[in-house]
């Protein structure tokens, strides 16, 4: 120590000094396991003294894809072992506890690194193996479990669009594994219910707006409905937008408010939930729909996308009709036009261009 109190030497460069070593140790030890397992694959070892250390080295790298591919030829092998060594129901038991324990090892993992697009390919390679290697019901519950699996992901960040198409690609596979027609109805109701519930929990979830779109139409189709039931739906979505859009600056309400408009679309609505509107009743709606519309300025009068929307039922009406834009709708939509230039300098050239094809 020196006078004063001032130390002789720094201990923030010791400690330094002291965390690169233990760092460059790491690195040394990282290397030497990397090159084991190199070895050990090079010599076909597929051993679970060879797995324990893939274990090792992803999880200190879980996006070293290579030595992903290394665990799949590890388990094959086993898979293979398994197969060959006894029953056909001991070859299940034990493949089914081979699956089991690497679904497990991978979860902690996910939990770290949950976009980590390795991790989730290989776990999609493992419930593909049970379905390839496993009777149906022990494959089935497996994918039960991964449905599970994906609801907790969601719960955590429900507007993870990777999560939300991994369970769409879960639930179409539980789908194929499920025998009974009713089985698929019941499944295709309780995701219905399931995105309801998540765009409940959260109005701007674009993903689960976009899921619903998919699942009512499935719906509709499984259930055979008939026209009056499907002029239901259509009333009842229309009913939940509008209250949706109690907040009319949430782009994700609109995309979905859009995708209810292309009923009113002669030349899509074959597509639709509700094919068999006649010109009339498409036009009845589509006006009532530009009142609900324009009550949502009040107040909101610098909201973009309500001008937008006036525009496209507008011109929609006009497509149903046949007719050729002009007098008062003209009017209006060129009113909303100059709107949406000042609310909306970024696409002035795209409504400058709009302008110009309505003939002004």
């Amino acid at each position: 120590m020196a006078a004063h109190g001032i130390p002789r030497y720094s201990l923030q460069a010791e400690r330094t000094e002291e965390g690169r070593q233990k760092e460059l140790h790491k690195i040394e030890k990282y290397r030497e396991l990397d090159q084991s397992v190199r070895d050990k694959i090079a010599k076909h070892q597929h051993t679970p003294e060879t797995l324990q250390k893939i274990s090792e080295l992803l999880t200190s790298n879980p996006e070293y894809y290579t030595v992903w591919n290394y665990r799949r030829q590890v388990l094959r092998s086993e898979f293979s072992a398994a197969a060959s060594a006894g029953s056909d129901e001991a070859a299940a038991a034990q493949i089914s506890t081979l699956i089991k324990n690497d679904l497990l090892f991978t979860v902690p993992l996910l939990r770290s690194f949950p976009k980590c697009y390795w991790i989730w390919n290989y776990r999609t390679w493992l419930l593909d193996e049970a379905k390839r290697l496993l009777p149906v019901p022990a494959a089935q519950k497996f994918w039960q479990e991964e449905l599970a699996l994906v609801g907790k992901m969601l719960s955590l960040d429900s507007r993870n669009f990777h999560g939300w198409g991994y369970r769409r690609f879960v639930v179409e596979t539980l789908r194929e594994l499920k025998s009974e027609e009713q089985d698929g109805k019941q499944m295709t109701q309780t995701e219905f219910e399931y995105a309801k519930k998540m765009i409940g929990a959260n109005l701007s979830n674009f993903s689960a707006w976009h899921y619903r779109t998919k699942l009512i139409q499935r719906l509709l189709t499984e259930n055979a409905a008939s026209d009056e039931e499907r002029r239901k739906m259509l009333d009842d979505e229309l009913d939940l937008i509008h209250r949706a859009l109690c907040d009319p600056y949430d782009q994700s309400l609109w995309f979905y408010h859009q995708n209810l408009m292309c009923t009113f679309d002669p030349s899509v609505a074959d597509q639709t939930l509700a094919p068999k509107l006649s010109d009339a009743e498409r036009l009845d709606y589509l006006r009532r729909e530009i009142d609900e519309i324009q009550e949502m300025l009040d107040g909101a009068e610098d909201c973009k996308y309500i001008y937008q929307a006036l525009i496209d039922c507008t011109m929609l009406a006009w497509k149903v009709e046949g007719s050729a834009p002009s007098g008062e709708s003209k009017s209006k939509v060129l009113d909303w036009l100059a709107e949406l230039k000042t609310l909306d300098p970024l696409r002035l050239q795209r409504w400058l261009d709009f302008e110009q094809s309505l003939g002004r």
